[in-house]
Order: structure tokens, then sequence, then C-alpha cells
């Protein structure tokens, strides 16, 4: 296997199918949403923004509270959590069909 077919493979098990997709479009809203409220916004006391993005990526992303990371040092994290994440939704969409090809032989997409 060369180098262009594992990337390939890996970018299918990403964005490959439209569960990925909309799990991507959605942690990428709340990860924005969490970086404007960080850098706009002033609170008097502690934001819960950060819950959101962090419950909806988890599993993977509570791995971030192992580590003594705060403020905007955590949307990196947060975005490989989400990646990874969508990686094991478009492995699990492929293994139950549904990422694989049509009747006809043709590639849906």
């Amino acid at each position: 296997m060369n180098g262009n077919s594992t990337v390939r493979r890996v970018v299918d098990a990403v964005v490959g199918n439209w569960a990925s997709r909309v799990y991507l479009a959605v942690a990428a809203a709340l990860i924005i949403w969490v970086g404007i409220d960080t850098a706009f916004v002033a609170h008097d006391d502690a934001s819960f923004a950060g819950i959101f993005p962090l419950l909806f990526t988890a599993p993977t992303s509570l791995l971030v509270l192992l580590l003594d990371v705060e403020g905007m040092a955590v949307l990196p994290f947060l975005a490989v959590a989400a990646l990874v994440n969508a990686a094991v939704i478009g492995l699990t969409v492929h293994k139950a069909g549904g990422g694989g090809t049509a009747p006809n032989g043709l590639s849906p997409r």
C-alpha cells in the first residue's frame, strides 16, 4: 500500500460519509463559538461555553482534562478530538454498510 492510498483511506474515514461530515460541522461550530466567546466576551466569572464542545467531542476530548491546559489552548485539542471521533464514526458507518458502493457498483458520491 503506498502513501497516497493510506492518506485517501484516512480522509475517507474522516469525511467520507454524511454522518462524519455532520458531526464535524457541529463540532466546528461549537469550537468556533467557544473561541469567539473566549476571545471577545468579557466574563466576570468563568464561562461555561467550553463545556459544550468538550462534551460533544467526548470521550476523546476528556483526555484534555488530564493535561493542565486552559483558555484558547484547549481548542486545538478539541479539534483533534473531533477528527478522531469523526474517523471512528466514519469507520462505523462503513462497517455497517452505509459507506460502501451503490448496488450498481457506482460510488454514491
